[in-house]
């Protein structure tokens, strides 16, 4: 079926333009959108997106370059703290990436911007990550720019008047941003909608062991319900995004925003489809960071042994599996972008970078989880949330016919656990999974 439909869609030379045909033209999705959300002719749809990492300024610049044209009916901008410098080193990088590129250079040169460049790269200036991200250099991926953006540095400026925000934090920024946002909103008539890309989770031990998840933290920091917060997830590496590699990923909330969303976000390149099961999605979408470490460790510790990191795919998958039917009574199942968010992180992403950098002793653990270049590693609270919850005895499953408990997750060292011949099937976790009700709703904090 695959097949089938790749070699029909290489016979089309059109095949982009198609899909975007049949979901209506830019300004449709947006007069569609707009008059949904109930805006006049006269107030443009106004979309923020919160905190600059790779994707979170990948996402907005994308809307830019879709739909900045229309600047009556929309706008967009992106919020990031002011202040943070850009080292001589990193730009002097950010020089020759100007400079390999002739579209990039003229740009520059239009907006007499490029001198500052030239300083920077001199030592004679200091350049700042606000700065140059107005230009369309992300301080996490100077190698592919973005379009110009329209920046703000003060949050209630950026977020007063928005109708969709997008969540650009990681999740452990996201309690406290929002929090301040909240206090931004208190007089604010209609209830803005928002779409969290952040793929992390954190987990609080009081008053009893649980997970909390990014759309969990805005809706307590803000009191927005959770019908308007919505979670976009799939197999997305930023750069190859916006170099408009062919992409797909899923809106997961509530029907009343997310279908509309998903056609509204969807390019020819980027295709968004939407979901009901926002639990599963976001949490998997936390989890695979956890995994793509570990993946990035035993790639480093096996000399990139391709077999050993399939048996590894095969435990963690399974494992995920089995991680899910504790946290959702009909959880999605692992398959398409859920999974394939999985299989690209492990593949590559700033988490399997960071587990191969640490396998080979380059970076240790009291570095913290922001590393220069790459920015926040998402999977280092990850690993100590679910460490903490997955450990809890009673939540430990008694297998079927052994009567042994079968914890979710492994605590011997990486390696060892994989090599362990008394470890079950991964098919037996699975099994076990889907055929023995085990839910556990005080694990979301339900």
């Amino acid at each position: 079926m695959v097949g089938t439909e790749i070699e029909g869609s290489t016979n089309n030379a059109h095949a982009n333009g198609l899909v975007q045909n049949t979901n209506g033209s830019l300004e449709e999705k947006v007069d569609e959108l707009r008059k949904l959300l109930g805006k006049t002719d006269d107030d443009p749809l106004r979309i923020v997106s919160v905190g600059a990492g790779a994707w979170g300024s990948v996402f907005a610049a994308m809307l830019q370059d879709g739909y900045g044209h229309l600047r009556d009916k929309v706008q967009i901008r992106i919020w990031r703290r002011s202040g943070r410098s850009v080292d001589r080193a990193t730009a002097q990088h950010l020089f020759d990436v100007i400079n390999s590129r002739e579209d990039v250079l003229r740009r520059l040169l239009r907006r007499c911007a490029y001198l500052k460049y030239v300083e920077a790269r001199l030592g004679d200036r200091t350049l700042y990550a606000d700065e140059i991200l107005k230009d369309g250099f992300c301080l996490n991926m100077i190698d592919t720019p973005l379009c110009p953006l329209k920046v703000v540095t003060n949050l209630q400026e950026a977020v007063w008047d928005a109708d969709i925000v997008i969540n650009g934090l990681p999740s452990t920024e996201t309690h406290e941003v929002f929090e301040e946002i909240s206090k931004y909103w208190k007089e604010k008539i209609t209830v803005p909608i928002i779409i969290s890309l952040s793929k992390g989770i954190e987990a609080e031990l009081q008053p009893e062991p649980h997970i909390i998840t990014p759309t969990q933290m805005i809706s307590r920091s803000t009191g927005i319900p959770m019908e308007n917060i919505l979670y976009l997830g799939g197999p997305n590496i930023a750069s190859e995004i916006y170099n408009k590699e062919y992409a797909n990923a899923r809106l997961c909330g509530a029907e009343k925003w997310r279908k509309p969303l998903a056609k509204f976000l969807r390019q020819p390149h980027f295709i968004v489809w939407d979901n009901g099961d926002l639990v599963t999605h976001e949490v998997m979408g936390g989890l695979k960071n956890v995994y793509a470490i570990g993946a990035g460790m035993v790639a480093s510790l096996t000399n990139e042994s391709a077999t050993s990191k399939s048996v590894y795919f095969a435990h963690c998958t399974s494992e995920m599996i089995f991680i899910t039917h504790l946290l959702a009574k009909n959880p999605e199942k692992l398959a398409g972008p859920l999974l394939a968010d999985t299989y690209v992180t492990l593949l590559k992403g700033r988490n399997a970078w960071y587990g191969q950098k640490l396998a080979k002793g380059e970076l240790t653990l009291d570095m913290g989880d922001s590393i220069k270049g790459k920015g926040m590693i998402q999977g280092i609270s990850a690993v100590k949330a679910f460490y903490e919850l997955l450990s809890q005895s009673h939540l430990s499953i008694l297998h079927p016919e052994e009567k042994k408990p079968v914890a979710p997750a492994p605590l011997e060292a990486i390696l060892q656990a994989l090599r362990d011949e008394t470890m079950n099937d991964p098919r037996d976790r699975i099994e076990i999974a889907q055929t023995h009700a085990f839910y556990r709703p005080s694990l979301l904090g339900q």
